[in-house]
């Protein structure tokens, strides 16, 4: 069976995926910013201890025992942090399932950060999944819980619900019909951040932008989800509108999305840069149906096996920079292939 990140899901002909992220930290400890080494080794071996307790077949995992390809891999899957991937110390872990849907990453900016990943438009259904984990871990843990405030976290804007929910969106038309950045606008009118790929601080990517609340204290998880879907479902609608408008100058769209895949299927090299822009084009032109070679798992399998950590996974070796480019037009031309 396919991973959640290479599968379809509802409405993903815009909405890649979708997270839900719930900040815990435990109680007879410092926020991580204040621990000391041994105090996160310590709750590293508190969460370790429990962990056979929690199901859904996780497997524990600490950062010094994995290659930092396999760390970037994970980032590139959006499933881990960049900040907590290259942690210099080192003193974190992951518990991670097969399935990679399930993520819950120790000692990042909080102690715990319970993570349940789909595909497409799956805010409920996350949701619950992550309720549920939640649950079965504050019966293992002490949870830093304050009756007026909530769960409490390190950053002052997670405190209350601790919750995340996240949308990544791909937004093509929008982008070249110069109406996102209105829509951008409106969004964080809404009280909806809206980054890039990698999240805050990060540069939306391939025409790939990240929608979250903002607001996680004084506001109920439910009222989240709903507000984030009513926003969600706008952007949706308007991304589609300007679909619609692209096609009525269907010989410039055809163009463009037929030369991007042109040059995926004939280069010789390519950086991953490149490589994301193209794509964003051919997914595009796929979701239109204009370009009948390419299905959405496929399109799915050039975006994530393009990118380096995962291109070097795929191919089971490693190789520097100029390689990977040379490696990466030959993977793309196997998968546009099979």
């Amino acid at each position: 069976m396919l991973n959640w990140y290479l599968q379809s899901g509802e409405k993903s002909d815009v909405v890649m995926s979708t997270r839900i992220r719930l900040a815990r930290n435990l109680a007879d400890f410092p926020f991580v910013e204040k621990c000391n080494k041994n105090q996160l080794r310590d709750i590293q071996k508190e969460v370790k201890e429990v962990t056979p307790s929690i199901g859904y077949g996780l497997r524990y995992i600490e950062l010094k025992d994995m290659d930092d390809i396999t760390k970037m891999s994970l980032v590139e899957k959006h499933i881990v942090s960049p900040n907590f991937a290259m942690n210099k110390e080192q003193i974190g872990a992951i518990l991670i399932n097969d399935e990679e849907n399930i993520a819950i990453m120790v000692n990042e900016e909080d102690h715990l950060r319970i993570q349940v990943f789909g595909s497409g438009l799956e805010l409920e259904n996350l949701m619950n999944i992550a309720i549920e984990i939640d649950e079965k871990l504050q019966k293992l843990l002490k949870y830093s819980y304050n009756e007026k405030y909530g769960f409490l976290t390190q950053c002052p804007t997670n405190v209350g619900t601790g919750l995340r929910a996240s949308v990544m969106a791909h937004l093509p038309a929008l982008t070249e019909t110069r109406n996102i950045g209105k829509i951008l606008e409106i969004i964080t009118s809404f009280g909806m951040n809206i980054r890039g790929v990698y999240g805050e601080g990060s540069t939306a990517r391939g025409n790939m932008y990240q929608i979250s609340n903002k607001q996680s204290l004084g506001i109920s998880e439910s009222d989240i989800i709903k507000n984030l879907k009513v926003i969600t479902d706008k952007v949706i609608e308007h991304e589609k509108m300007a679909r619609k408008y692209l096609l009525k100058n269907a010989i410039d769209t055809e163009d463009k999305v037929y030369r991007a895949f042109g040059i995926l299927d004939n280069c010789k090299k390519i950086t991953s840069e490149e490589a994301e822009q193209l794509i964003s084009d051919v997914r595009l032109g796929t979701d239109l149906g204009i370009i009948k070679e390419l299905n959405d798992t496929k399109v799915n399998e050039l975006d994530l096996y393009t990118k380096p950590a995962n291109l070097q996974k795929y191919l089971g070796k490693q190789y520097n920079s100029y390689e990977r480019d040379i490696k990466r037009a030959e993977v793309i031309k196997q998968i546009i292939a099979k």
